[in-house]
């Protein structure tokens, strides 16, 4: 049974924009999380925060202006050419 690739062209850069990635294609079963996952190595971004605890990352879809969930499947999210900011989360006040 082989997998179907979605070509997309698609752009990921972290929140300073320092970091960019692009993606001419993707396993059309992978779920949004396993797409950011995989681009925080690739992208060389910090898995803990200065503190040590260890920060999750979300994907923010420009184009619609919104957070995508973890659990979405990315050929449904994503068109090609989208661009995703990769967010992490902080958690105000917690100690």
């Amino acid at each position: 049974m082989s997998t179907a690739v979605m070509e997309l062209g698609l752009e990921v850069s972290d929140v300073s924009g320092q970091k960019l990635e692009r993606i001419s294609s993707l396993d059309s079963d992978a779920s949004i999380g396993q797409l950011v996952e995989g681009l925080l190595d690739r992208m060389r971004l910090p898995k803990n925060d200065v503190s040590g605890r260890p920060l999750t990352y979300h994907a923010r879809l420009e184009r619609e202006g919104r957070h995508l969930h973890a659990s979405e499947k990315a050929a449904d999210a994503l068109q090609a050419g989208d661009r995703l900011v990769l967010q992490p989360n902080i958690d105000a006040g917690a100690a």
